[in-house]
């Protein structure tokens, strides 16, 4: 029983790490589409850059286990869109305002892939606590 409950206990603290990386995850797309249509504050200026999340393995050594966490936040380095309205008051010189290079198609299809994966998680940690209560009802008869 001893190992059972040490793979147990590491099933669910990896699960546990995917939860919390896909719900970062999810936090950085929510901020890129709640910014999708932002103009810069300023004339000429750039508006809100679309931010990219990144993950990593590390190893937990006190379960002996690879773990993922949210990695870094990438600033998306593709252009911004541009449209001519020569009336905005944040147009530059030629009449042209920056929009966000965010494509709000593909926040919502990273979004659902976020979701899934959050909630595979989640079916991990259920599954796990189901196996760890039916092993007790067991070892109680």
């Amino acid at each position: 029983m001893a190992n059972d409950s040490s793979d147990f206990a590491r099933s669910m603290a990896i699960a546990t790490s995917g939860l919390r990386a896909q719900a970062g995850r999810m936090r950085v797309i929510s901020e890129n589409i709640a910014n999708a249509d932002s103009t810069s504050q300023t004339a000429g200026g750039d508006p809100y850059r679309r931010k990219v999340p990144t993950f990593s393995s590390a190893l937990d050594r006190t379960l002996d286990a690879q773990v993922v966490t949210l990695g870094r936040i990438k600033p998306d380095q593709s252009n911004f869109r541009v449209k001519y309205e020569p009336n905005n008051p944040v147009a530059d010189a030629s009449g042209n305002v920056k929009y966000p290079n965010v494509n709000s198609v593909v926040e919502m299809t990273d979004m659902r892939d976020a979701q899934r994966s959050y909630e595979a998680n989640l079916n991990i940690i259920s599954a796990t606590r189901r196996m760890i209560q039916r092993t007790l009802d067991i070892l109680k008869s």
